[in-house]
Parts: structure tokens; C-alpha cells; sequence
């Protein structure tokens, strides 16, 4: 212990004579360091412990897969009928939740005084509470006696609502609130990490079959349902106890099931997780990389350092200092940057995930995942402080002990040669720290082209100030189609009359998605495939509110849409994809779907009046599919959008266009609201730019520890070398000559590392190949500006210590010794 003690005092007193070096090491470790500790407080947040729940892992998900079409999904939601059915006869989970009606696809209307608000609501089966196993900040769980008749009803709020709306106030536990007309009473408060369906309330429903069956809403309602798990099942023993169960109940309800199918089972944390995966493994492999690039760039630090220190080891050793006290004086000096560093590092990932994760969009990250630096991520920070410990001192320990010591006494005051020893270690380590960084940046000009192809993609509509809204409407008070039609058009009409407003339209989609599908019927012609297209129900104004151009024919009209005509107008992948090199105009289609539809016309066919041009229908990544839109009247099932063109900011209408919608009915609320440009935004972009962003710091980063690496090096290189190079311009070399030395002797370090980089990002590209779009997966742009990047980096990072070594003072350096 007491050799230990004089091995720390001597590494401090050592560490802080050579500040240069110590700040820069303590710099490239807190960087690589804190670049870590961030990233694993993603995994930790978002992979390992997603959700509050007890026992999250054993919370499963299950659906009715068909034999025949595997390529269909499997089906996930259930008739309430059918829950309860299931409920009834598991064996392999202790039970079962179901909800309809989160992740704001079910506003719900607060009127307090004169204000109206509008919240985010999800329906869960009564037993949910308590089946999630999660303890209220105020009040209690809603519990199925709540659901009971006669019962008050009662409803749950978010502790996100809670203190935003309401300042956290706990009185209001137990107060009455109108929501959509029904007065129901807040009995509790979730814990903050609870956002099942990320909902801002939660509304109980009765799961008791004989209430489901006498509600006329409830019979037919479906829910998506998870299962707890009994301890010890495994997830094929409840596939195969679901199976059993499915097929007992595909008897009671056979037209909901296929004639051959099987149940398949899925844990929710692998369930919802795996899309996430995507953005977080490969940021942490790159995060991996900038590691390793610290770590061989202090190594390279150390390893220059013990080379000056030659004459010292060698003193030492002659005074009877062991191999093994140099060694574990080299790991002590090691520990001590380690652990400067990963205090840094700590400090950095404290203050990067504070300034993050207020950035991060609410749908690239599950909503019960919280980022934060705890226990288990500080002891991840100091596994890596140990491992970094290891690998950085390793290199000068074993560089310091090898051959006979003493025999250094002999060499110079500096102990180097022309081409100074065991410069190969050092010049293997710039290669190394090089290449990575090659790779880094190569991945992440990749990712910047991707996203720059795709946010330039042509969507074939025009998203500016286009906004969009969709108006559900509720049974209770619009319960026929004529009613239903009725009221969109009066909404349609009072929004289009809105000061701002250049056209308006109502749809069943909002680009660039299509409605749905339906199978065709073209008389005439004859094919083996089965044809599918989607469909749209659209008003008059749609073409003009998204900027469609007419490509033949006419456009749907006024009269079209009042007398629900059977017309269609198609796109131009449409035309070519049924008709070939034939003209459409004129000729019949039958949309199979609306044979299921109990007020559209069965057995129809539909003339087509006119073709349009292509636009983005699924998703950006693919190629408009044929689409055919009809008039909005041939049907009223389903809610409907709003699409609006506006001459100004979309979103300041919002307000007008809620107002004029609760003159009509103060009990609708509008969903899924905002412009086009926000949703692509939120829903399109947001996941690809966090990826861009994190990916291009972690590669800025890694090109700054290459900069601090390759100048350290030169830097020790030409203060190793002084002597050498007075002996040089004594004999006559110019100061020219000198500065083209050194900078051939770093350029064949950054062109070695280069070249490395290249061919290993060649042979790694196939890992990327899921993040790379719209672009080839070698780019040779990205790579020649990678190339040329570092290359200009890496002269500048030579140029300083060049010039120096070319202003040597002959005399002075010949004095030296």
C-alpha cells in the first residue's frame, strides 16, 4: 500500500508537470467517454428498461395469423364478445387487458367556464389497472365496481396533464369533469412514466359479458388486448393455450376467423422495442468506435510519452526498480487519466442528455422510456473507465519493460535515433485512429446524403400550407349515413368560407398515404394476378387543395359529389399499370369493397371521367402504386379528414376551424391535427435526423480526436527529433526541406489510415444497408469527400509541428546535448 501511495503522488506530480498532455488526454477519454455513458443511457432507457409495469417481460401480445395468406398479418383486435371469451378460458396468462382508442386517435372535450380544451383519451378494459401493477401518485385505480350500472363513471389523468393543466394540484382528485358531455369523476393520478397508449386520460370500460352484450357500442367495439404471463409459461406454451382457445371461440364467431389459422404470441418489450433497435444499435456501434478511437489516441499519448521517458525507466531500473512496479506505475498514471476522464465524461453525458432529450421527437423513443444518468449508468461509465484503464496503459507498460533497460543509459539525452525507436507502435496507432474515424464519417455521409435525398423526394402533391385534420363523429348523435354526410359538407362549407382559406376537401387519408385497398374488376380484360388499387373518397376541392394536375379528361364536380355519381378519376400508375397504351376514358371499374359496406351501392361499377398525375401514396421510400379517387358521398363509413390550403401559417387556423366545428356539435373534437409539413416531420423525418444528428457528432467528435492524435504525435515526433534535425540544416538543408520531412512523414500516417478506412468501410457497408436510401451503398461522393476531409484535417493537424521542426535553430540544437 505504501509503494501504491508513492506510485499516485508520483503520477500527479508527473501528470500535472506535463499539462499539455495531461489536458489532452483527459480531453479525447471525457469525450469517447461521455459519448458512451449517453448512448448506453439510451439502451438502458429505451431497451432495457422500457416500461414501468411489473413485470414488464411476462406483458404479451397475441394475434390470429392466417395459414393461407401469411403474407396478410396477423389479426390483433378482438370483439368485446371475444375478450371476454378469452378471458374466460386462458390457462397460460393470469389475464387479460384490452384498450381501443389511444395514441390520439380519441379526443375527448373538457369545457370548464367558457374555455374549451381538448384531451388525448385510451379505453381500457376496468381490470387494466390493476393488471399493470402500477401505484397512483394521488387518489386510487379505477377498478371494474367503477363500471358496475348505476356506478359514477370515473376516468384517469396522466401526471404529465395533471401538473401542466392543472399546476399538480391533488384537490382536484375526486372533482367532476364533463367530458363529451358525460359527467365522470378523476379518481386518480399514474405515475409519470405511465403513458399506455400515450394517452393524457384513461376512461374504464366494463369487460363483464353480460354488460358488453347489453350496450349496443360496446358489442361492437374491437380491442388490441396484452396478457400477463402465469410464472413459468413460456411464450410457445401460451401459443399453444391460445391456439386451443382460439379455435374453441372461432366457433362462436366463425366469420371472424379464417377456415385454417394459428395464434402467435409476441412479448411487448420485444414488441415494442424493435423498431426502436434500428436507430439505437447502430449508434451504439458507432459510439463503440469513438471509444476505441480515445482509447488509441491516449495509448498513442502514453506510448510517446514513455519514449521520452526512456532515460527515466532506465534510472529507475538501475536503482532496482522491478518490471513489474514500472508496469503498474504506467497503469497508476493510466487510472488517473482514466478516472479524470470519465468524471469529464460524466459531466459532458450529464449536461448532453439534459440539452438532448428535450430535442428528441415524442415518436422516435417509446413514451415510458425516460434517458437519464442513474446507478446503473454510472456503473457502465466506470466499467469503461477500467476497461479504458487497460487498454490505454497497456501499450507504454510493456513499450517501458521490454529489452535491457539499463543499455538505454547509453543512448542519447532522449533516447532516439534519425528514425526514433518504436515508432512503428505509435505510427500502427495514427493509422488506427485514422480508420475509424474513416468509418465513422463515412457512415455518417451516407446518412446525411439518405436524408437529403429523402427529404427532396417528389411527393407529386404540395405540402406547403396545407393543413389537415380528421373530424370523428360520434353514433350518439350522427347515427345515419344521411346525417353523417349532411354534417361534413356543412363543416366543409363553413371551412372553405374561413378567411386565409384558398381550398378545401374531405378525404378517408392524408397524403402521402392512400385510404385503403380494394380488388378490381376491369370487364374486358383477362390476367392471372389479382388486381388491387387504393382507394380515396374525396370532395370536389381535393385536387385543387393538393395540386393535382389533370392529365386527361375531366375532374370530379359538385354535381358528382351531391348526387354520389358513379364516377372515378385515377392516377397515371392507374392508367398504365391496368390500360397499358389504352385510353381509360370512359371505361368501367368495380371496387370489390364496397360490396361490404351496408349504404354504398353493391355490385357498381364505376365510369372513369379522368386521369391525374402520380402522387406519394406509400410512404416517401416508395413509388406511387395506382390510386383511383371517388366522390366522398358514395359512402359514409369511417372518419373523414379535412384538407385545407391556406395562404398563411396552416396551424393559426386551427383555432377557427375547432370553433366552427363546436357551433355545429360541441361534443366533436378533431384528431390527428396539423400541416402536412409538421407530420412529415414528426412522423417521417424525426426517427432518420436523430439518427443524422447523433451519427454526425459522434463522427465530429471522432475527426477532433484524430486532429488531438495525429498533432500529439507529430508534436512528440518533432521534439524527439530536434537534434536530427540541427544536424540537417547544420549540413545545409533548407527550412523548406525540413517542413516537407515531416509532412510526408504524417501524410503517409493519414494516406495509410485512409486507404484502411476505405476498404474496412467497403466490407462493413452491408450494416448499413437499412439506414442507406435513394443513394448507392458505396457512394463514391461520400467516400471522396470522407477521403479528402481527412485529409485536409490531417495536413492541418501536421502543419504546426512542421513548421516548427522547420524553425529549429541549428546552433541551439546542436547545444543541446
Amino acid at each position: 500500500m505504501t509503494g501504491l501511495r508513492q506510485d499516485f503522488r508520483f503520477a500527479f506530480r508527473s501528470l500535472a508537470k506535463d499539462r499539455r498532455f495531461s489536458l489532452l488526454a483527459i480531453l479525447a477519454l471525457a469525450l469517447g467517454i461521455g459519448s458512451a455513458t449517453v448512448i448506453f443511457s439510451a439502451v438502458y432507457g429505451v431497451i432495457l428498461n422500457t416500461f414501468p409495469f411489473r413485470d414488464a417481460d411476462q406483458v404479451t401480445s397475441f394475434g390470429i395469423a392466417d395459414l393461407d395468406n401469411p403474407g396478410q398479418g396477423r389479426r390483433e383486435f378482438l370483439s368485446l364478445a371475444e375478450f371476454s371469451d378469452y378471458r374466460q378460458q386462458m390457462h397460460a396468462f393470469s389475464d387479460i387487458s384490452g384498450e381501443y382508442g389511444g395514441f390520439g386517435s380519441t379526443p375527448l372535450i373538457y369545457t370548464a367556464g367558457d374555455s374549451t380544451y381538448q384531451f388525448s383519451a385510451d379505453y381500457m378494459s376496468a381490470n387494466s389497472f390493476a393488471f399493470f401493477g402500477v401505484t397512483p401518485v394521488a387518489g386510487r385505480l379505477a377498478t371494474p365496481e367503477d363500471t358496475q350500472p348505476g356506478a359514477t363513471p370515473v376516468f384517469m389523468m396522466s401526471y404529465q396533464l395533471w401538473r401542466q393543466q392543472f399546476s399538480a394540484d391533488p384537490k382536484i382528485v375526486g372533482t367532476s369533469f364533463t367530458l363529451n358531455g358525460v359527467a365522470r369523476t378523476l379518481v386518480g393520478i399514474m405515475p409519470p412514466r405511465f403513458r399506455w397508449g400515450w394517452a393524457e386520460v384513461w376512461v374504464p370500460f366494463p369487460s363483464d359479458r353480460g354488460q358488453i352484450t347489453a350496450a349496443p357500442d360496446l358489442a361492437k367495439r374491437y380491442v388490441w388486448c396484452v396478457g400477463r404471463l402465469k410464472p413459468g409459461i413460456s411464450l410457445h406454451a401460451a401459443e399453444a393455450d391460445l391456439d386451443v382457445v382460439a379455435h374453441q371461440v372461432a366457433k362462436i364467431y366463425p366469420h371472424d376467423y379464417p377456415k385454417r389459422f394459428t395464434v402467435t404470441a409476441t412479448r411487448l418489450t420485444d414488441r415494442v422495442v424493435g423498431p426502436f433497435e434500428s436507430v439505437i444499435y447502430p449508434l451504439l456501434g458507432a459510439v463503440m468506435l469513438l471509444l476505441l478511437i480515445a482509447c488509441a489516441n491516449v495509448a498513442n499519448l502514453l506510448l510517446a510519452r514513455a519514449t521520452v521517458r526512456e532515460r527515466e525507466i532506465a534510472v529507475r531500473a538501475s536503482l532496482g526498480a522491478s518490471r513489474g512496479r514500472l508496469v503498474r506505475q504506467f497503469l497508476v498514471e493510466s487510472l488517473v487519466l482514466a478516472s479524470a476522464g470519465s468524471i469529464a465524461g460524466c459531466l459532458l453525458a450529464y449536461v448532453g442528455i439534459k440539452a438532448i432529450v428535450p430535442l428528441i421527437p415524442y415518436n422516435v423513443f417509446p413514451q415510458e422510456a425516460v434517458i437519464e444518468l442513474n446507478s446503473r449508468v454510472l456503473l457502465f461509465s466506470l466499467g469503461i473507465a477500467v476497461l479504458t484503464t487497460f487498454f490505454c496503459g497497456l501499450a507504454p507498460a510493456y513499450h517501458s519493460i521490454r529489452g535491457q533497460l539499463q543499455s538505454r543509459l547509453t543512448g542519447s539525452g532522449k533516447g532516439v535515433t534519425t528514425d526514433f525507436r518504436h515508432g512503428k507502435g505509435r505510427a500502427a496507432l495514427v493509422v488506427a485512429e485514422v480508420a475509424l474515424s474513416m468509418i465513422l464519417l463515412i457512415g455518417a455521409g451516407l446518412m446525411i446524403r439518405t436524408f437529403f435525398t429523402f427529404t427532396h423526394v417528389e411527393l407529386g402533391f404540395t405540402p406547403e400550407h396545407l393543413l389537415t385534420a380528421r373530424l370523428p363523429l360520434p353514433d350518439s348523435s350522427h347515427r345515419t349515413a344521411d346525417q353523417k354526410r349532411l354534417f361534413r359538407q356543412v363543416v366543409l362549407q363553413r371551412v372553405s368560407a374561413l378567411p386565409g382559406v384558398i381550398a378545401s376537401s374531405e378525404a378517408i387519408a392524408t397524403p402521402p398515404y392512400t385510404g385503403g385497398d380494394s380488388e378490381l374488376i376491369v370487364p374486358g380484360t383477362t390476367h392471372s394476378e389479382t388486381w388491387k388499387a387504393g382507394l380515396d373518397l374525396v370532395s370536389d376541392g381535393y385536387f385543387r387543395t393538393l395540386g393535382l394536375r389533370l392529365l386527361r379528361g375531366r375532374l370530379l364536380t359538385a354535381d358528382d359529389i351531391d348526387e354520389a355519381r358513379p364516377v372515378v378519376v385515377v392516377n397515371s400508375a392507374f392508367s398504365k399499370k391496368f390500360f397499358a397504351n389504352e385510353d381509360p376514358d370512359g371505361r368501367q371499374v368495380k371496387f370489390k369493397v364496397f360490396d361490404q359496406f351496408p349504404d354504398a351501392p353493391h355490385d357498381a361499377y364505376f365510369e372513369i371521367v379522368g386521369v391525374v398525375s402520380n402522387a406519394r401514396n406509400r410512404g416517401l421510400d416508395n413509388e406511387p402504386e395506382p390510386e383511383a379517387y371517388l366522390p366522398s358521398t358514395i359512402t359514409s363509413q369511417g372518419d373523414r379528414f379535412l384538407l385545407i390550403m391556406t395562404a398563411n401559417n396552416p396551424e393559426s387556423l386551427l383555432p377557427s376551424i375547432r370553433h366552427e366545428v363546436w357551433k355545429l356539435d360541441p361534443t366533436i373534437a378533431l384528431a390527428d391535427v396539423g400541416s402536412i409539413e409538421s407530420i412529415l416531420e414528426r412522423d417521417v423525418y424525426a426517427v432518420p435526423q436523430v439518427e443524422l444528428a447523433t451519427l454526425a457528432t459522434f463522427a465530429g467528435i471522432g475527426l477532433l480526436l484524430v486532429v488531438i492524435g495525429v498533432f500529439s504525435v507529430m508534436a512528440y515526433t518533432v521534439s524527439l527529433q530536434v537534434h536530427d534535425f540541427g544536424v540537417r540544416m547544420a549540413l545545409g538543408a533548407q527550412r523548406g526541406d525540413v517542413l516537407a520531412l515531416v509532412l510526408r512523414k504524417g501524410l503517409a500516417l493519414i494516406a495509410g489510415g485512409i486507404a484502411v478506412g476505405l476498404a474496412v468501410s467497403l466490407g462493413l457497408i452491408h450494416y448499413l444497408s437499412h439506414l442507406v436510401w435513394g443513394i448507392s451503398k458505396a457512394d463514391p461522393w461520400t467516400f471522396g469527400a470522407v477521403a479528402a476531409s481527412v485529409l485536409t484535417v490531417g495536413v492541418g493537424a501536421c502543419l504546426i509541428p512542421a513548421r516548427r521542426a522547420a524553425n529549429v535553430d541549428p546552433m541551439v540544437a546542436l547545444r543541446y546535448e
